[in-house]
């Protein structure tokens, strides 16, 4: 179940970057179509490539894309190379696999064979590359910011 954006014009956020990324020749797999209110249908995405808007921004909404790539290296290459890092999540029938990349992920958190959207306390979020505005949670959670918030 998936539920409402924050507000409608995050949905309309979503559906301007899918809307794009099929204009540019990805494949709606699943979902689709137009935000109602701050609701937008759960999505997923197929060839995608760099030079959309979905491949490249931070979509926080109910869109994901799938990228077909020839090995881990490219896997992992194709991961790091953005300016974001606030979450990922590895899907693998090996977890030990997906711990490996995980570790090599520029990420606040990485999930394997999973995807949460919640907020795990237990777990330092935010502040990796030009995601967040500081880390929270974990130990963070209690420590001063090491840099002025604002």
């Amino acid at each position: 179940m998936i539920g409402p954006l924050v507000n409608a014009g995050a949905a309309r956020q979503v559906s301007e970057l899918v809307a794009s990324a099929v204009a540019a020749g990805a494949r709606v797999l699943t979902g689709g179509g137009e935000a109602d209110g701050a609701r937008f249908p759960a999505t997923v995405l197929a060839d995608a490539t760099p030079d959309m808007r979905i491949f490249d921004e931070e979509i926080f909404g109910s869109a994901v894309t799938v990228i077909t790539v020839n090995d881990d290296e490219q896997a992992v290459a194709i991961a790091n190379d953005t300016p974001y890092g606030l979450t990922a999540g590895v899907i693998t029938e090996d977890s030990r696999r997906g711990l490996a990349l995980a570790r090599r992920l520029q990420t606040g958190i990485v999930h394997v064979n999973d995807q949460t959207v919640d907020d795990q306390p237990q777990v330092p979020f935010g502040d990796v590359k030009d995601s967040g505005y500081g880390k929270f949670g974990g130990r963070w959670a209690w420590a001063p910011s090491p840099r002025p918030v604002g």
